[in-house]
């Protein structure tokens, strides 16, 4: 079993997840919107990514027999309407979460708690995906625009990389 401070960070992170899913969905929103319904498509899907990572911390609590603790999830804060100023946010977002699954992995190595510190690292090495994917949807928007033919070729980009993510979060579900 893990200590009460561990499940207590756990449950926050939880919470910080379903942030995260909420702040996608708005993303989301704001991009149709827009009539970028491929951009919106990958907020979706990362949207659906959020809520399986709760759901996995959810289930190592219940799994650890203790006891999952919903609070209130903040409304999201709002982006600036433009594509690019959408994922330097996201960027933002996701080096914030990063720091947050780095401390819940410093405090269960300062417990000696080696099985939540194992279950972490699978999301240590999400996080460097979910970084290193916005710095490169960052990197083209910067190099072709966010106007014009050069957005269409990113929102049809991105309508097919979200499909992928929708397929791999099926697959995982299962």
């Amino acid at each position: 079993m893990i200590s009460e401070e561990m499940a207590n960070r756990i449950n926050a992170q939880i919470n910080r997840e379903m942030y995260s899913a909420n702040f996608y969905l708005s993303l989301s929103a704001q991009a149709e919107t827009m009539n970028l319904k491929g951009v919106a498509a990958w907020f979706f899907a990362k949207h659906g990514e959020e809520m399986t990572h709760a759901m996995k911390m959810y289930r190592y609590l219940i799994d650890q027999d203790v006891v999952v603790k919903l609070t209130e999830i903040a409304a999201p804060e709002a982006v600036e309407p433009s594509v690019i100023e959408m994922f330097e946010g996201t960027l933002k977002h996701e080096r914030g979460v990063t720091a947050c699954i780095n401390d819940l992995v410093d405090h269960a190595l300062s417990e000696k708690d080696h099985a939540t510190n194992i279950f972490l690292q699978w999301f240590v090495t999400e996080q460097i995906e979910e970084e290193a994917t916005v710095k490169d949807i960052i990197g083209r928007v910067r190099l072709f625009g966010d106007q014009g033919q050069s957005l269409l070729l990113i929102d049809n980009e991105l309508a097919g990389i979200a499909k992928q993510i929708g397929q791999t979060a099926d697959a995982s579900a299962a």
